[in-house]
């Protein structure tokens, strides 16, 4: 049967936002990596931020504590050391983030009461005026909003306030929201273009999605205007951060990174091209443009960030999702430079990918965002946590040769509750709600309550053993026959798909607007769409000027991309040729790595053997067939330590 439903070929133009986390529940593969982040990590969290020793830094009613963590004295001035202590508050407002997810997920009265010991200590340090930084009230009384540059006051401030938000919308407490509202009225008298105000920004972003979540949440506009001013502030000249290093005493040529491209601040926005210095305060700024672009309605940042978005993807980003190939910077270096044992990849910068992917989709579905966005999500950035939820990564490397394994902890523990927080409201990803729209942009088990307008409210339930399968059921709930846009990606890592709509089949070609399949038509109770992607296992080859990757092939099947591990594969990874020929089975094994399907084939390897105790020789390594297993990227490391390596030799 073939027939056409009522459709708009149109591009849609409302504003898409994503929905609050308690409006999703997630099952199936995303469900599990959710139970594990509320079953183990949340409290693993918070047990180490104690052990810390952050709680006795916040906490007003503890004597101040000696240094933790060493200063670092990054070019010879005492006024420009900085200590990774300096950033706790935001890893504790990361912490109650993903905190306030889990508890939406599970109860968990012991959590939250300590959460709510935490919260009771940031009222007890806030000033009269609202200032809340536990480093400048506690540490360095004084010296507050001296140097923006370096030492973070805002950025802690944009996670106190987005951890805020989610625990307000999770458990209807006010009570650390309250305080962040406070110090956000604070920082807009601070900071703005009128007499007496800072023109200055932070040298790490992050304070800008921050105001964004808290206007949407009070309605407040002006949360909303200072994050636009903190967009379009930097960068500009005279360069704020010259003037306060001369302000302090300092030269401001003794910037240790020697350039502002460093922090994205080298440039006004609207005229940056290149996607360079460190990775997450890159994602984290774009993020932020993205934001104010969607709710401003603003041309001139959508066009910078699609240059920027194009530069990434056309020569800066890993097959991955991974970004960021250098530690010395944490961030990029020079086209096409993507080196695969050393590979930084920060497990933040992914996580900060799928932030600036997500608020781009605020504009309209675009496979072009969305494809990326899982990616990250997928790979790169679920890489960071084990299974079990317990362990972590900080650098996401290609290959291994067995030393690079999870750590319990780190000195600068930023991914641990980032990749928590993603994790735990992933369901704020997988769905946008507009007027009159609403979008499908990641797939998996999951029921969705979204707002379309009007005071109208849709239910989307979606049935699918996605990654593992492309079958996909959408079942639509209204109140009410509804007139709305329902969009669903069709992946660009897709060659076949089909869709019907109530039974009809539809005409993919005729009702795709850039890359979703968009149905505008009378919804009913119990209306369906099922949507079949095509899952071939895929071989993907890198541009040419990529050196590590040359002559080499990596595996793909679906949203996945998958690796070797030596504990699979008796012989030294990087001896294994892959031909051109070689066929692979996929199979679901649901023992292994909680379930995951892998892929096999018969590839070749040069023999070891006739050498002779010879180094070298005139004659090219015999071949033997070579057995062959890969696994998701995701789920490397989470048994025995061992060899890694996601680019073959190809032929």
């Amino acid at each position: 049967m073939s027939a056409q439903p009522a459709v708009a070929a149109a591009p849609p133009t409302a504003r898409f936002r994503p929905p609050a986390v308690p409006k999703v529940s997630v099952s199936g593969f995303w469900g599990d990596r959710v139970d594990a982040v509320a079953d183990r990590t949340a409290d693993i969290l918070y047990e180490r931020c104690v052990a810390a020793g952050m709680l006795d830094q916040i906490d007003p009613d503890r004597p101040v504590p000696a240094l933790r963590i060493p200063f670092h004295v990054t070019d010879g001035f005492t006024a420009s050391t900085v200590t990774t202590q300096m950033f706790w508050d935001s890893d504790l407002g990361k912490t109650i983030e993903t905190a306030a997810y889990c508890l939406y997920r599970k109860p968990n009265p012991e959590l939250e009461a300590k959460i709510d010991a935490v919260i009771a200590m940031f009222e007890k340090l806030q000033q009269e005026d609202g200032y809340c930084s536990s480093w400048y009230i506690r540490m360095q009384p004084g010296k507050r909003w001296t140097n923006l540059r370096d030492c973070h006051e805002l950025y802690c401030a944009g996670h106190l306030i987005e951890g805020a938000v989610a625990y307000y919308q999770a458990t209807g407490k006010r009570a650390l929201l309250d305080v962040m509202i406070r110090y956000a009225d604070h920082i807009d008298r601070t900071f703005g273009p009128k007499p007496g105000q800072k023109r200055g920004y932070c040298g790490h972003e992050e304070i800008e999605l921050a105001l964004v979540r808290l206007a949407r949440v009070t309605g407040e506009p002006r949360y909303m205007d200072l994050a636009k001013f903190f967009i379009d502030e930097r960068g500009r000249q005279p360069h704020y951060f010259d003037a306060e290093a001369r302000a302090r005493g300092a030269d401001p040529a003794d910037f240790h990174f020697k350039t502002y491209e460093y922090n994205q601040s080298h440039l006004p926005v609207r005229e940056q091209d290149k996607v360079v210095g460190h990775a997450v305060r890159a994602m984290y700024l774009y993020s932020g443009m993205a934001d104010i672009a969607t709710e401003y309605g603003d041309p001139t940042l959508r066009t910078a960030l699609d240059r920027l978005w194009d530069d990434l993807n056309a020569k800066r980003l890993y097959v991955t999702g991974g970004l960021g190939p250098s530690a010395d910077n944490e961030g990029f270096t020079a086209d096409y430079d993507l080196p695969n044992e050393t590979a930084y990849a920060e497990t933040c910068a992914a996580v900060g990918l799928v932030f600036w992917a997500s608020r781009m989709l605020g504009m309209g579905p675009n496979r072009r965002y969305a494809d990326v966005m899982e990616r990250a999500l997928y790979n790169g950035a679920i890489s960071g946590l084990s299974l079990d939820g317990s362990l972590f990564f900080y650098e996401n490397p290609l290959e291994s040769r067995g030393g690079h394994n999870r750590w319990v902890w780190h000195r600068c523990p930023c991914c641990p509750p980032n990749i928590g927080r993603m994790v735990a409201s992933i369901g704020s990803y997988m769905y946008g709600e507009a007027e009159g729209e609403a979008a499908v942009h990641v797939y998996g088990a999951s029921h969705a309550t979204l707002d379309i307008g009007g005071g109208r409210t849709v239910r989307l339930t979606q049935e699918t053993n996605y990654p593992w399968e492309g079958a996909v059921r959408v079942t639509v709930d209204v109140d009410a026959p509804t007139r709305f846009a329902l969009s669903l990606r069709i992946p660009g890592w897709c060659r076949k798909a089909t869709l019907s709509v109530a039974g009809i089949t539809v005409d993919l070609a005729a009702v795709t607007v850039d890359g979703y399949a968009r149905i505008d038509r009378e919804w009913r109770a119990g209306d369906t769409v099922d949507l079949a992607l095509e899952m071939a296992v895929e071989r993907i080859y890198a541009h040419p000027e990529v050196r590590a990757d040359a002559g080499r092939v990596a595996l793909q099947r679906g949203p996945l991309l998958y690796t070797l591990e030596g504990i699979d594969n008796p012989v030294a990874l990087n001896r294994i040729r892959l031909p051109d020929g070689a066929g692979f089975t996929a199979s679901f094994e649901p023992d292994l790595l909680g379930g995951v399907t892998t892929l096999a084939a018969t590839a070749e390897a040069d023999a070891t053997a006739g050498w002779n105790g010879d180094l070298y020789r005139t004659e090219r390594p015999a071949r033997q067939a070579a057995p062959i297993k890969a696994v998701p990227y995701y789920a490397w490391d989470n048994r025995a330590p061992g060899e890694m390596l996601v680019w073959l030799r190809g032929g």
